[in-house]
């Protein structure tokens, strides 16, 4: 074997070392970002804060964490459960879209209220706006940091 072929193997191996030095840095970098993102907890978008609640579930005063799709009903397959006779089994759906709130009824009985208003189908809503469902009023706040 010349010289120029065993520098030319060097050089090969030269670089299949460099290439995997490359791809360990990568995975190490992703392993230690995933298990930042374990570590910290979920992030909440908002909360909704139990004014009233007659029947007593939820609890007045119970605060709940949003996420950016939260459903609201009497059945207990949403993410909040209220026991109100004129609450629906699926009665809306609280929804995070770019920076706004919306609440929809879910084509309930007795209606979704925002600020005492009866809403139909889709209503933006803000920081601070009460939402009544069925008897049961809760107003929607930011999470304190």
């Amino acid at each position: 074997m010349d010289a120029f072929a065993a520098s030319l193997w060097l050089l090969r191996f030269l670089f299949l070392g460099l290439l995997y030095l490359f791809l360990f840095a990568v995975v190490r970098v992703l392993v230690r970002d995933l298990r930042a993102a374990a570590r910290e907890p979920g992030t909440e978008l908002g909360r909704l804060h139990v004014l009233a609640s007659p029947e007593g579930e939820p609890p007045p005063g119970a605060v709940f964490g949003l996420d950016a799709v939260t459903t609201i009903g009497r059945d207990v397959n949403n993410a909040i459960v209220v026991e109100d006779q004129f609450a629906s089994a699926e009665h809306a759906v609280l929804t995070f879209r770019g920076r706004t709130w919306y609440v929809e009824d879910l084509a309930s009985t007795n209606g979704t209220y925002v600020n005492g208003s009866r809403i139909e189908g889709l209503a933006p809503i803000g920081f601070g706006d009460e939402i009544q469902i069925g008897q049961v009023r809760v107003r929607l706040e930011r999470v304190r940091r």
